[in-house]
């Protein structure tokens, strides 16, 4: 094989090798999944702004946080679809239910609103 036939072959396989990655790493992003929904009063239900809502990873213990904005809203995207996730939020000493994210609901998109007991605060 001459070398100039060798090179063109390696740089077909390498192309190749791309292609399939590129359309794994395609297929991964479409499964992943995005959690969000609102913090609200309990009683009153009405939003809680600046509240900091954290999310917990349950296989790596990592947690990421998010300060909701003027409506109470809050959004998580690109979380892994094979893993386990706690939810709650916070604001001046009040503390809402923690409530997991499972693995086997196999929704792409997940909406939890978040209640907080500001009297207990």
């Amino acid at each position: 094989m001459s070398p100039r036939l060798r090179l063109l072959c390696v740089v077909l396989a390498l192309a190749v090798c791309a292609c399939v990655g590129m359309a794994q790493d395609a297929k991964h992003e479409a499964q992943l999944r995005t959690v969000r929904g609102v913090v609200v009063d309990k009683s009153s239900e009405s939003p809680i702004p600046s509240a900091v809502v954290f999310l917990k990873n349950t296989r790596t213990n990592a947690v990421r946080s998010y300060i909701a904005d003027d409506e109470g809203n809050y959004r998580f995207s690109g979380l892994d679809p094979n893993v386990d996730y706690e939810i709650h939020a916070e604001k001046d000493g009040a503390k809402s239910a923690t409530r997991t994210i499972s693995s086997f609901d196999n929704k792409k998109e997940i909406v939890l609103p978040l209640k907080l007991d500001k009297k207990k605060a």
